[in-house]
């Protein structure tokens, strides 16, 4: 008996080496694949290079998308010079930030089918890159998980259709956090993507392949999505502008293969594809493009609302709320200056600014944004992680989940006296992990609740008779490996993809001395370890951007826009 229990024991020890081996032999695979891809892009490039040597690459990557597709259409530019000098320059970026996923080699194709359309599309000749888990025919959709590794996708998703009926040309795919629930961006397969700015730090994510990229100069558009601040953040640590527009203005149809993709399931806090790019005309043009009756055809479930070019190009004055903390994760003091900054230039231009205080953070970010992802204690999550492979930045996070719910309930029971006094239930993401929910019906409550908060919150709005709402985003950027140990640091974004309006990004400053010196007497809500932590996160940042936060009412993309618009113009002003 002894001897068969150890020669079971040793089977065991076997299997599970053998298994280990065949995943490192598929990131090894996927690692080569996409090298050999890099060699054989710059290989295509060196030879543009020496058929047409006198391209002026400078002038054509410092050219705004407005003008660029301006001179696509009139031909003073062709779709393949601006093509290349792109894929030039996305080489360079990568090479310095690991920001790609996987270059598009049907970029090619693409170049001849859009010489062969009658019309030319908004997007014309236009470069595109799109995040990893947007779905691009003949490649994968990684999430940075090795389930995903052996699955390559059989049709363009609905949004990379439209682009292309559009004249723009997807050239590449940018790298993502492991299982996108995350804001830093590394996984266990293509590594860790840095900000282009400072290399000590993150780019943000998930959308941070994205946003390394353009931000680099390596791509003039890109597509990311957000479900807790994934555009949002990544163009806030790089300085980008970026749009999260309601849930289903856009389709997000064909954009992961994950069984708990939050892209394709239904949960009451959606996902959202949105564009990231250096200029708020260029985000305007991409929703114009994106919103057509070639999408609306492809995918019914999206309203067949085109883009209000007259909202956008208004020059009415606006009302506009504005508050510089949520009251749950207080931001650094470069990001509360940026607001106030912003606030007092709006008012300069004859905006109306009144004070507005978002209703109950605490409970939104616990009881119902976190609750939504881990309602069954984030098994499904677990269940991604093939064979125990797990990034380093998730790694706190996946220890939690594993807690057996026994355990989950202890802990519960022995913190919760003690939430008034240290607001641990509210900040702690670990003990904010443990609220799941027991049975269907409580499922149903919770999104009940969503409900009833979402119509408090526009009761509250529409009492002041806003238009918009200025308020502050998460920044300056982290330093890598900060934003997998602070998950709820990320209030201030994750409040609109709970209520899901439209919000976008836009840089208005960068970080000081002052700000820096500002920093170390920075305490938070009650100088905590978590409050320290965020304070390490983001030290040693002068010189970075920083960002403030524009929001609408569900369906007024346009309006979002426009205030964005108008800060982005003051902000230049100055």
């Amino acid at each position: 008996a002894l001897i068969l229990l150890c020669s079971s024991a040793a089977a065991v020890v076997v299997w599970k080496w053998l298994g280990k081996r065949q995943i490192h032999k598929k990131m090894e695979e996927a690692r080569r694949t996409r090298d050999e891809g890099v060699k054989k892009m710059a290989k295509a490039v060196q030879q543009f290079r020496e058929q047409v040597p006198s391209v002026q690459m400078d002038a054509i990557l410092s050219l705004p998308l407005l003008e660029l597709t301006g001179r696509l259409r009139e031909g003073s530019l062709s779709p393949k010079t601006v093509l290349y000098t792109y894929l030039e320059k996305a080489l360079e970026v990568t090479q310095q930030t690991n920001c790609l996923r996987h270059f598009i080699p049907e970029c090619e194709e693409q170049l001849q089918e859009i010489q062969r359309q009658r019309e030319k599309g908004l997007l014309y000749g236009i470069p595109v890159s799109i995040k990893d888990h947007i779905c691009h025919k003949g490649h994968l959709s990684t999430c940075g998980l090795v389930q995903c590794l052996g699955t390559v996708v059989q049709e363009d998703s609905v949004l990379v259709k439209v682009l292309k009926r559009q004249g723009a040309i997807p050239f590449a795919m940018t790298n993502v956090p492991q299982s996108l629930f995350n804001y830093d961006c590394s996984n266990p397969i293509f590594g860790q993507t840095l900000n282009p700015f400072n290399h000590q730090k993150s780019p943000g994510g998930s959308s941070g392949g994205e946003g390394a990229l353009i931000a680099g100069g390596g791509s003039i558009l890109g597509i990311g999505s957000d479900i807790g601040g994934s555009i949002r953040l990544p163009s806030s640590f790089c300085g980008l502008c970026g749009l999260k527009p309601t849930a289903e203005r856009l389709s997000a149809w064909h954009t992961c293969l994950l069984n708990v993709d939050m892209c394709s399931c239904p949960t009451p806090v959606p996902c959202a594809l949105g564009p990231m790019a250096r200029d708020v005309d260029s985000l305007a043009l991409c929703m114009k493009a994106l919103l057509c009756q070639e999408m609306f055809r492809l995918d019914p479930t999206v309203p067949p609302i085109p883009f209000n070019e007259e909202v956008y190009s208004s020059s009415a004055s606006l009302r506009v709320g504005y508050y510089d903390t949520d009251g749950y994760f207080p931001l650094p003091p470069c990001m509360r200056r940026a607001v106030q900054e912003t606030k007092e230039a709006l008012q300069a231009a004859g905006h109306q600014l009144v004070a507005f205080s978002p209703p109950r953070i605490h409970y939104v970010m616990t009881e119902l944004f976190l609750k939504t992802f881990f309602a069954d204690g984030g098994r499904a999550w677990l269940d991604v992680f093939t064979g125990g492979i797990v990034d380093p930045s998730l790694q706190s996070q996946v220890n939690c989940c594993k807690i057996p719910r026994l355990g989950k309930k202890l802990l519960a029971l022995i913190l919760k006296p003690l939430q008034f006094l240290l607001l641990l239930l509210l900040k702690l993401k670990n003990v904010a992990m443990i609220s799941t929910c027991r049975s269907v019906k409580e499922m149903w409550n919770h999104h009940h609740e969503i409900e009833a908060y979402r119509t408090e919150f526009i009761a509250r709005w529409r009492e002041l008779q806003l238009d918009v709402v200025l308020c502050p985003v998460l920044g300056p950027a982290f330093t890598t490996g900060y934003p997998g140990k602070l998950l709820t640091a990320i209030s201030s974004t994750m409040l609109y993809n709970v209520l899901n309006f439209p919000a976008g990004v836009v840089p208005v400053s960068t970080v000081t001395e002052a700000d820096e010196e500002e920093l170390k007497l920075y305490q938070g809500c009650c100088d905590d370890p978590w409050d320290r932590m965020l304070k390490q996160a983001v030290a040693g940042a002068v010189g970075l951007p920083v960002a403030v936060q524009c929001v609408a009412l569900p369906w007024q993309e346009e309006l979002c826009l426009r205030l964005m618009k108008e800060v982005e113009t003051l902000s230049c002003e100055k």
